[in-house]
């Protein structure tokens, strides 16, 4: 365990002793410096360093425990191990409250007992050494990470309000229709996003998104989806045409090809005011939309594939006509799990009750479901809620 090539400094104003010391310690592979005086040792000490001093405690000019004192205020982390001929306990004591590794007492009748104990002291010292070493590698990368932390945090505040920018405003009435929309990220940043928007002048678009996974990456994709329905919306405006189902299909085939392991669950719709219809497609979402009308509450119909997943995915378009009064809930699977039940059959079977007690409303949702009190959530939630002459 110990450096067979430490070096070792005797101060002991007894030349016999100390070219006796010398001589063993050298034999045991240890370099030996030597020093007749304290205020010689001192200087020794200071210009080449040893491992570990070996001194006398009675010696001329300066006395072992004042040198001890003067060493420990230059280098602390050097051991020393007092050989005296005093045996006094008084000298012990104060010699150990310095930071002396040990002491023994002349004459030595065993060499091997000094050896032990530097070897010991060496051990020690190496230990400490390591230890502290350890502790500064540590500190250094704790600040590091924390440093790393308050990057990662300036990111997210970026981020979320990049994100919180880019939802519509809530709630939001156009000719007689009401959005409102409520999230709650499971982490700093949501993987669930809602939409809703003016097609032309007598149609209005909405969509709610569920991106697999959870935070920053999956909330990067909301930023994607938000530009490439911006984007469709744009180009379908020229040619009078925006199903559902294209824009599905549309997602579908950027996100495969921007190859980001991310797919999405979302309902889309397009009011068209004009004739009195919702058409709305499903890519892969559960649960269902909820229609709120008559004091009664129930699933809409639909299926398809996730958005993302498949190149081949078609999407179907499904119509229904909107009664005067309603109100329509699209909610993230999050949703499911504030609610009873062991199952997630049992689950989705008791969410339209949670609907009809909510009187289709969002305000009432948040109070069903104690939205305000909610704490950690392992998944994102979201909720839309398009209503009219709700009353």
């Amino acid at each position: 365990m110990h450096n067979p090539s430490a070096t070792l400094l005797i101060i002991d104003d007894d030349e016999v002793v100390r070219a006796s010391l010398a001589a063993y310690l050298e034999d045991s592979g240890f370099r030996v410096l030597q020093a007749g005086t304290a205020l010689q040792g001192l200087e020794i000490f200071e210009q080449d360093e040893p491992d570990l001093v070996i001194c006398d405690l009675r010696m001329p000019q300066i006395d072992g425990l004042e040198l001890i004192r003067r060493m420990g205020e230059q280098r602390a982390e050097t051991p020393v191990i007092v050989v005296s001929g005093a045996g006094v306990m008084s000298d012990a004591v104060e010699a150990l409250r310095l930071g002396a590794a040990d002491y023994l007492i002349k004459p030595l009748e065993d060499l091997a007992v000094l050896e032990h104990s530097v070897r010991r002291a060496l051990d020690r010292s190496r230990l400490r050494f390591e230890n502290r070493r350890y502790r500064e590698k540590l500190e250094a990368a704790n600040r590091e990470l924390q440093a790393s932390l308050n990057l990662l945090q300036e990111d997210q505040n970026a981020g979320r309000q990049v994100q919180m920018n880019m939802l519509p405003e809530t709630p939001w009435e156009v000719d007689g229709f009401c959005f409102a929309h409520k999230i709650i990220p499971s982490l700093y940043l949501s993987g669930d996003f809602v939409d809703y928007f003016r097609v032309d002048e007598r149609r209005v678009g909405f969509y709610l998104a569920d991106v697999s996974g959870h935070g920053a990456s999956s909330a990067f994709v909301t930023v994607l989806l938000k530009f490439m329905t911006t984007r469709l919306l744009y180009e379908y405006r020229r040619v009078s045409s925006f199903k559902p189902s294209d824009v599905l299909a549309h997602i579908n085939r950027g996100l495969i090809n921007c190859k980001l392991g991310k797919h999405v669950t979302m309902l889309g719709g397009v009011i068209d005011e004009e004739a009195g219809r919702l058409t709305y497609c499903i890519g892969g979402h559960l649960p269902l939309p909820i229609l709120y009308r008559d004091g009664e509450a129930s699933y809409l119909e639909g299926r398809g594939l996730p958005v993302g997943l498949f190149k081949e995915a078609t999407y179907e378009n499904y119509e229904l006509p909107l009664p005067e009064s309603f109100s329509l809930t699209l909610m993230s699977d999050g949703i499911l799990d504030l609610l009873p039940g062991g199952t997630l059959k049992e689950k989705e079977a008791a969410l339209p009750q949670v609907v009809k007690s909510a009187r289709g409303s969002l305000d009432g949702l948040r109070q069903v479901l104690g939205l305000a009190e909610l704490g950690e959530m392992p998944d994102d939630i979201a909720l839309l809620v398009l209503s009219r002459n709700l009353g």
